[in-house]
């Protein structure tokens, strides 16, 4: 039986840090069926390329636009994201671009969200045959010479959190934007039935701020002795 844990960083092995955002992203969304104003964090497509779009101008800059408005960008990006991708309000995608200082070990996260890896530990990961392993170039400016050559992790969503993790009184997403909102437990639980079978990492499809890995992830990371990771076991139902 697959054991599933969360993803966090290991503060205590990190000297990395780095300031940057991704270069585009869908905006958030007024929605005129719900009556809200939103947009979703977690959902990051690193490895989306948006460069050779026409409009790509329009997916810069960070803003709230009507649901229409929201659906034309959106269906712009989708044949450059991966089959069946969440492209929910605020989804960020391509490079991230900014400063980073300080001695970059195998991982470093900002705030558990954009994962960050070596270039030499994503090889080594990719011999082990990790599944899933997908990595997307980034543009992060150091002052020293020599840089490290760094990748970012594309988590995509799969699977869900199990429906007992969700309070009865929340009601159903919007049947517009998709809108649903709940607080995640402190004990989380997956819902063994939707989780992926060929994949050692992911983003839960419902929650997409939890980055999940498998056993065997876990296994590649302690073996070869890459830094900064610690993992949280999450029980499946």
């Amino acid at each position: 039986m697959t054991r599933y844990f969360r993803l966090r960083e290991n503060m205590a092995t990190v000297t990395g840090d780095f300031d940057a955002c991704h270069k585009w992203k869908l905006p958030g969304v007024h929605c005129p069926t719900c009556k809200l104003t939103w947009a979703t964090a977690g959902l990051l497509y690193p490895a989306v390329d948006l460069s050779q779009l026409p409009e790509r101008r329009e997916f810069e800059k960070a803003r709230p636009e009507p649901f229409a408005e929201f659906a034309r960008l959106r269906e712009l990006v989708r044949p450059l994201a991966p089959p069946n991708a969440l492209l929910l309000p605020g989804t960020l995608f391509g490079p991230l671009v900014g400063r980073a200082s300080g001695d970059f070990g195998a991982f470093t996260s900002l705030g558990n969200l954009p994962w960050v890896v070596r270039k030499d530990a994503f090889e080594r990961l990719q011999a082990e045959g990790i599944r899933g392993l997908l990595g997307g170039p980034t543009e992060l400016r150091f002052r020293k010479k020599n840089p490290p050559e760094l990748l970012e992790l594309q988590l995509e969503p799969h699977g869900q959190l199990h429906p007992d993790c969700i309070p009865p009184d929340v009601p159903p997403p919007c049947e517009l934007c998709g809108h649903r909102y709940f607080r995640l437990p402190d004990d989380p639980i997956l819902d063994a039935a939707s989780l992926p079978s060929d994949l050692d990492l992911f983003r839960v499809g419902n929650f997409a701020t939890v980055s999940v890995v498998t056993e065997r992830f876990m296994d590649a990371v302690q073996r070869l002795e890459l830094s900064g990771l610690t993992f949280h076991e999450l029980p499946t139902r």
